[in-house]
């Protein structure tokens, strides 16, 4: 079986035809989506789609980019959607200065506001970082987050930088930039990194892997992905399959019948 772990299936780019994409993913070997939402309306719909759908959990928190219009009453609401029993983890979550469409400050803020829910709640953490790596690990380490773990979802970063994440107990979530012509460099990372803390995500509907680059991305692409770490790896597609599977079972603690 193959999971997306990261995909964002609330989003108006899927309004027309979004049960077709997840029945094409189910269609292409993806057993498990996970679907995440960024603001409070994108976690209501991303709890709605799991609601409708076996085959999805939900994901729930407040994006970077939209740290600014996040005040108490949003944690409260974050609360208690957590309760519902297919919310899986709190993100995305983090710091992005590459736009800083939230100022730093309030970016910074809202981060550790979250790393506390997820750490009172028990769930993991779903990391966002766009040019602030080393900054979203000094504050994992100083919030204590090594007891939740989680994934740093869209990875981009170099080996040191996925140890760092990984001594946080913390898995590395490869999209499909992995096929994309200048991405040897994270190719070469992807080598060294543990097969067990790897996981596979499209971040649908951005970042469509070749041959479909600048098309819509869906669910069903992991499937490309996949076959790209296989080779990479130089592994069989059903052991990479396998064991990235298996590890979203580890980090989001789902049921042993669901893998």
């Amino acid at each position: 079986m193959l999971v997306d772990s990261h995909a964002h299936l609330g989003m108006p780019q899927f309004n027309r035809d979004r049960y077709e994409v997840i029945r094409r993913a189910i269609d292409a070997g993806v057993e498990l989506i996970f679907t995440v939402g960024t603001d409070m309306r994108g976690c209501r719909k991303a709890i709605e789609i799991a609601r409708g759908n076996e085959q999805v959990f939900a994901i729930i928190g407040i994006h970077p980019h939209n740290a600014k219009d996040a005040n108490e009453a949003t944690f409260s609401d974050l609360r208690a959607l957590s309760k519902y029993v297919k919310v899986k983890a709190i993100g995305e979550i983090g710091l992005d200065f590459f736009r800083n469409i939230s100022p730093k400050e309030i970016q910074i803020a809202r981060f550790r506001q979250q790393i506390h829910l997820a750490r009172e709640l028990g769930l993991p953490i779903v990391v966002h970082a766009r040019d602030a790596q080393k900054e979203a690990l000094t504050i994992l380490r100083e919030e204590g987050a090594q007891e939740t773990g989680g994934v740093f979802h869209c990875f981009s970063g170099g080996y040191d930088m996925a140890k760092d994440c990984m001594d946080l107990d913390f898995f590395i979530s490869i999209p499909g930039t992995i096929t994309f012509n200048n991405s040897s460099e994270l190719r070469e990372v992807i080598k060294k990194i543990p097969l067990d803390r790897i996981l596979l995500e499209t971040d649908c509907p951005f970042l469509t892997p070749m041959p479909f680059r600048g098309k819509r991305n869906e669910p069903a692409y992991v499937r490309i992905t996949a076959l790209k770490l296989a080779e990479v790896r130089g592994l069989r597609f059903d052991e990479v399959a396998r064991i990235t599977s298996k590890n979203v079972k580890r980090v989001f603690r789902l049921d042993e019948e669901l893998i």
